[in-house]
């Protein structure tokens, strides 16, 4: 298979070319989104918030999309052909998607869906103000982690030492320190793994497995949705406690997520689509952090690493998977 086929072969989930514009009547929107991995009920959400404003993919907007699957240099190529095919908006869903867009174009309006800490990426000037062409709504906070950190020290109060899968990137560092933070005030011992590309993943995974911490923590960022499949088995194969940033995680088999409710956020996101499309400019839409978060924990996979969890943090869940 040649790149271009496994760049939007594989990549869209509506895979109608271009001219399909010159057979609607009157002007149809062009949107390119970018993002790690397909996620069909994130994009449902997202095209739901779009048909809330009165926006339909195929009549009066109409959406190319591309995935990296991992491949993060894939997003230069992305943003260079969104460019080229003059879209009116760009949503970027990862942090290095983000920072491809802004390097690719200085004019297009661009909505991220990504990251933790935009302002320390240098992705706007601040959240109540971005000041450019960046606006939307990250995926996480920092702070994540540490409330992570909490449930997974309240759900197993033996651990002492913890991995923690960050990516490589301004936001997974503001993470990682939130974590830092957090590990001190728990008395847990926090080995700190980056990634940045497939080959510090799996290096990243043999580092943890050579090293056999108490517990795993997989913290907010993008690139690692690419992996889910992975990290579920390598966990599942180690009978290792992990706790996951997606929701996904946990309903392949992964023992417990607290992570922000991703399609509410979807939902969002295409409102700032809608108000920059009716002539808002990124510069005056305010960042919006994520309110609303969710705990969901696998008690199948809980029974097979031999762990009993706490009634407390049973009636704290929004979702428990019980097969």
């Amino acid at each position: 298979m040649n790149r271009r086929a496994f760049v939007t072969g594989l990549g869209a989930l509506l895979a109608a070319p271009f001219p399909v514009w010159a057979q609607q009547s009157g002007r149809v929107y062009r949107v390119g989104a970018m993002a790690v991995a397909p996620t069909p009920h994130l994009v449902a959400a997202w095209q739901q918030g779009l048909r809330d404003r009165g926006w339909i993919e195929g009549q009066n907007i109409f959406v190319q999309y591309r995935y990296s699957l991992g491949r993060d240099e894939l997003f230069s190529e992305f943003a260079a052909e969104f460019v080229r095919l003059k879209v009116d908006v760009i949503v970027a869903v990862s942090d290095v998607a983000v920072q491809a867009a802004k390097e690719a174009t200085s004019t297009i309006p661009i909505v991220m869906a990504a990251g933790s800490d935009p302002v320390a990426a240098g992705f706007v000037a601040s959240l109540a103000r971005p000041g450019g062409q960046v606006t939307g709504m990250p995926m996480f906070t920092a702070e994540l982690a540490a409330k992570q950190l909490d449930l997974l020290k309240e759900m197993i109060p033996r651990i002492v030492r913890v991995a923690v899968l960050a990516e490589r990137t301004r936001s997974g560092l503001s993470s990682w320190t939130a974590a830092r933070a957090a590990g001190e005030r728990l008395g847990l011992i926090l080995e700190q793994l980056l990634v940045g590309n497939p080959e510090e993943f799996g290096a990243a995974l043999a580092t943890v497995a050579r090293q056999r911490p108490d517990a795993l923590l997989v913290v907010t960022g993008t690139t690692f949705y690419a992996y889910i499949a992975q990290l579920v088995e390598f966990a599942r194969a180690r009978r290792l406690p992990t706790i996951y940033s997606f929701r996904e995680a946990v309903e392949a088999g992964g023992l417990v997520a607290y992570t922000t409710m991703l399609r509410e956020m979807f939902r969002r996101v295409a409102a700032y689509v809608d108000k920059i499309l009716k002539g808002a400019k990124p510069a005056d839409l305010p960042v919006e952090q994520p309110t609303k978060f969710e705990l969901v924990i696998n008690l199948k996979t809980a029974k097979a690493l031999g762990l009993t969890i706490p009634p407390s943090l049973l009636l704290r869940a929004d979702q428990v998977i019980d097969p």
